[in-house]
C-alpha cells in the first residue's frame, strides 16, 4: 500500500527545490536562455592540448580557451597548429612569456630563478605580458584578450603587478576558490577565481556545471594536462565533460572565456 506523504512534508520538499532553482542574481540572464555559463580554459600550451583537449572540442563544436606561455617550446614547434585552433574559434589567450611564479609560495620549489616572480618588478611583469599580447596577435591577428595569472601568485617584488595590465584585457582570471561563481553580481571581470582540476572524473566535473546551474551563475574551469603531460585529467574524464556538455548546450552556454567576459560586461547585474 502507498503511503502518502504528509502534507506539510510535502510543503517543505517543494519549497527546498524552489529554494535550489532560484539564480543567485536574478536581474542577470545568460544568452538564450541558458541556466549557467561554462569556461572550458587549458593553461600553459601543452602537447596534449593539441593532441587531446581540442579534436574532442571539435568533435562537438564547443570551444576553448588555451593560455600560451609564449616560452614553451610548443608555440615554436606546433605554431601552425595553435594558429588552426585559433582559426576555428578557439581562443588564444596570454599566460605571460616565461610564467613567472613566486618561490617562496609552498610547494614552488620548481621555480627557476630567473623567472621568480618574487625578485621580478611589476614594470617588467608588465612590459613582458604587453610583448606576450603582441606575439600573440602575431598567431592569431586578434587583438581582444584575456589573461591568466601563473600560479594565482600577482606580487611581483612585493607589489600587485595586475593594476598595471588590467587595461590590456576584457578579462582576467587569478585562481583559487572552486570554479563556481556565488553571484554574478559580485563578480569582477578582472579577478575570476578558476578551479584547476586534477584527477576528477568525468561525473565529478559534470557535478561541478550543475552546481553551477543551480545557482545560474557561471563555472570557470582551467585544466593543464588532458591525457598526459602534467596536473593531468584523464582524456576520457574530459571527453565525458565535454560531450555532455554539448548534449545540453540548451541549457549550459559552453564558450571562450573573452565571449563570456563581454557579455558579462555588456549586460546588467543586481544582487
Amino acid at each position: 500500500m502507498r503511503t502518502l506523504m504528509p502534507r506539510a512534508c510535502l510543503l517543505a520538499v517543494l519549497l527546498l527545490a524552489a529554494a535550489r532553482s532560484v539564480p543567485a542574481d536574478e536581474g542577470f540572464h545568460w544568452p538564450a536562455g541558458v541556466r549557467a555559463a561554462v569556461s572550458l580554459s587549458y593553461d600553459d600550451a601543452l602537447d596534449s592540448q593539441l593532441d587531446h583537449a581540442i579534436p574532442a572540442l571539435d568533435r562537438v563544436g564547443l570551444k576553448g580557451s588555451f593560455y600560451l606561455q609564449l616560452s614553451n617550446p610548443s608555440v615554436r614547434t606546433r605554431m601552425a597548429a595553435w594558429r588552426a585552433a585559433a582559426a576555428r574559434g578557439h581562443e588564444l589567450g596570454n599566460h605571460s612569456l616565461f610564467h613567472q611564479c613566486s618561490g617562496s609560495a609552498p610547494g614552488h620549489a620548481w621555480v627557476q630563478r630567473e623567472r621568480d616572480l618574487d625578485t621580478t618588478s611589476a614594470a617588467q611583469m608588465r612590459d613582458q605580458v604587453i610583448v606576450a599580447n603582441t606575439m600573440l596577435t602575431a598567431i592569431d591577428g586578434k587583438t581582444e584578450r584575456t589573461y591568466t595569472v601563473p600560479c594565482g601568485d600577482r606580487l611581483a617584488a612585493g607589489h600587485d603587478y595586475l593594476p598595471g595590465i588590467a587595461g590590456e584585457f576584457v578579462g582576467i582570471k587569478v585562481g583559487g576558490g572552486d570554479g563556481v561563481i556565488p553571484s554574478m553580481a559580485a563578480l569582477d571581470p578582472l579577478a575570476v577565481p578558476v578551479l584547476a582540476p586534477e584527477g576528477l572524473s568525468g561525473k565529478e566535473l559534470i557535478a561541478i556545471v550543475e552546481r553551477a546551474g543551480a545557482r545560474g551563475t557561471m563555472v570557470n574551469f582551467t585544466f593543464h594536462g588532458v591525457g598526459g603531460d602534467y596536473l593531468q585529467t584523464s582524456d576520457a574524464a574530459h571527453r565525458e565533460l565535454v560531450e555532455w556538455l554539448a548534449a545540453h548546450r540548451k541549457e549550459y552556454w559552453t564558450g571562450t572565456f573573452l565571449e563570456l567576459m563581454r557579455w558579462v560586461r555588456a549586460h546588467p547585474r543586481s544582487g
